[in-house]
Formats: structure tokens, sequence, C-alpha cells
């Protein structure tokens, strides 16, 4: 299954940015393991924002959900994910 993956990042002020610099590293480490797993498929920035737009394959919106609580930054993320299914010119 495809998902189409909205999420933006609220880090606390209050972080410091050493703690800011650690969580954007992990998370991209791990962005490069579920990228690795094919889960991940594609990102795409918002301008102007700290939201991102993604394609992302599981067989489940379980399985989607246990990847996206994986981010370093989830706590922080409002997501919003819709599932894809295949238009008819596309076959």
């Amino acid at each position: 299954m495809e998902f189409l993956v909205r999420f933006e990042t609220f880090l606390p002020e209050s972080m410091n940015q050493e703690a800011v610099k650690a969580l954007k590293t992990a998370e991209r480490q791990r962005a490069i393991e579920l990228r690795e797993a094919g889960i991940l498929k594609r990102l795409w920035r918002v301008p102007g924002r700290r939201a991102t737009v993604g394609l992302w394959q599981a067989t489940s919106a379980t399985e989607l959900h246990e990847a996206l609580a994986s981010l370093p930054q989830f706590p922080w993320m409002d997501v919003e994910v819709e599932t894809l299914a295949t238009h008819p010119q596309e076959q």
C-alpha cells in the first residue's frame, strides 16, 4: 500500500541547540534506514515551514504507523496520512 504522509515538526523552543542537532542527525539516519528498507520512497519539503510531504509504502496502516513512530522527532510531529489507490489511467 502507498501512503501520502504530511508532517510538520514542532520542536520545543526550550530545547538546546546541541539536542536539536543530535535529534536531526538521528532523524536523518533513521530516514536512510527506512529508505533502504523500501518504506520511505520520496520526500519533499514544504518551503517556508518545517513541514514535509512523503510517499511511503507499507503492507498496512499499522506497519506505516510503526515506521513513523520510529522517527526520533515523532513525539513533536503533527502527522496526516492519506491512503493512496491506483488511478485507472495508471493501469
